[in-house]
């Protein structure tokens, strides 16, 4: 395993897809908080559009800037071997993204993106992960809330609890924000590929080792009232625990025998009704292509709220971890979640990577497992809540 020292590369980070509307909110957090000696650099396609964006960043005369485009393999070649850590924005991830994990794995790049998209975490494990470990490429997906406050919320509920002994841990997530235009488009497109969702997982865990006497699942639940957080607790078919079950397989720490469950926690017994309606008539209406393309116009990818709505937006994830005798009751809590607190985690992380002195990985990681402590106490800096609420 090998890893580029600052001099084999002009950029410690690049941010690619910086002109899209996260994109721009991670460059204007790098810009106010990124040390002076940081070399970084903002890519895309349109090198208007990221003169434009650099005019408008404080300090952004330094900033370096690359042109690349998804359609074109070279240009992502070539993008990766400009940087240390190369930050994408570019999805949907199972359209536009595989170009680039390879072009990191092959280059010993870091990489980072902010899929909430099973189907594609599982493919770049099957294509991607042995060439990265070869070349020392850490390949972190999910950097943003998907998945960070529920990796590192249960990373740290963990760690409240006594080792080498099974653990249970269940994540309650309250949210009151939009959506992105992006994340929309990437929900679409994974409820329209179920079958090909279901053979990306079949394909991952041929490849994937087994673990030997240890034990780590994430398993669905059941909806229920869940008394612990006064709450109706409905499993949520998002990413996060399929990222909080590959940090239990790498970590010792979560125990011989590890189990995770992720729930949506709401208040009121007709809005969870609601809400389960309204998710059962979009997958059925992502069936049909008329209606998927209706619905991919209301609220198109690069699209987002206003900064007076994203002030007033939230989220809290409270977790409940038992083992060995002893329960605890953490929370992970901050603002906007799927903007500015998007944007604050995925510069956070890129830094950590380019910065912080870590532990060694190299292939497909999580947070968890590449960054861990180190992250954390960057969110905790940054302003994201990690709290022990109650013990017994």
């Amino acid at each position: 395993m090998s890893r580029p020292n600052k001099a084999d590369r002009p950029y410690d980070i690049v941010l690619f897809g910086a002109t899209g509307f996260v994109g721009t909110l991670t460059a204007e957090y790098l810009a106010a908080h990124a040390p002076g000696n940081l070399r970084w650099a903002v890519a895309g396609r349109s090198e208007r559009a990221l003169a434009e964006l650099r005019e408008r960043l404080p300090g952004g005369a330094e900033v370096g800037m690359v042109r690349a485009d998804v359609s074109d393999p070279a240009s992502l070649r070539e993008l990766a071997t400009h940087a240390r850590v190369l930050a994408t924005t570019v999805g949907p991830y199972a359209l536009h993204g595989d170009g680039l994990v390879a072009a990191c794995a092959d280059t010993g790049t870091d990489y980072l993106d902010l899929t909430g998209e099973p189907e594609f975490v599982d493919l770049t494990y099957v294509r991607h992960d042995a060439r990265a470990r070869e070349t020392g490429a850490r390949l972190l997906h999910a950097c943003g809330f998907d998945s960070v406050p529920h990796d590192l919320g249960v990373y740290f509920t963990v760690r409240q609890l006594p080792e080498d002994v099974p653990l249970t841990v269940d994540g309650y997530v309250s949210v009151d924000a939009a959506f992105s235009g992006g994340t929309f488009a990437s929900a679409l497109g994974q409820f329209s590929r179920g079958r090909h969702l279901a053979a990306a997982a079949r394909d991952r865990r041929r490849y994937e080792p087994r673990l030997v006497g240890r034990r780590a699942v994430a398993t669905p639940g059941a909806p229920r009232f869940a008394g612990e957080v006064g709450a109706w607790a409905l499993p949520l078919p998002t990413l996060d625990p399929q990222i909080v079950r590959a940090s239990a397989r790498a970590l010792r720490r979560y125990g011989p025998d590890f189990r995770y469950r992720h729930y949506a926690a709401v208040r009121h017994l007709p809005v969870a009704v609601g809400g389960v309606a309204a998710v059962g008539a979009l997958v059925a209406a992502a069936q049909l292509p008329p209606a998927r393309r209706w619905l991919s116009g209301r609220l198109k990818p690069g699209e987002g709220p206003s900064a007076q709505q994203r002030a007033r937006s939230w989220f809290s994830v409270r977790f409940v971890g038992e083992g060995g005798g002893r329960r605890v009751c953490t929370e992970v809590s901050g603002g906007d979640p799927g903007y500015d607190e998007t944007a604050k985690m995925f510069a956070e992380a890129a830094l950590s990577l380019a910065l912080d002195e870590l532990p060694p990985t190299a292939g497909q990681v999580t947070t968890a497992t590449a960054m861990g402590d180190a992250l954390t106490e960057r969110l905790r800096r940054a302003g994201i809540v990690f709290r022990l609420a109650a013990t017994r």
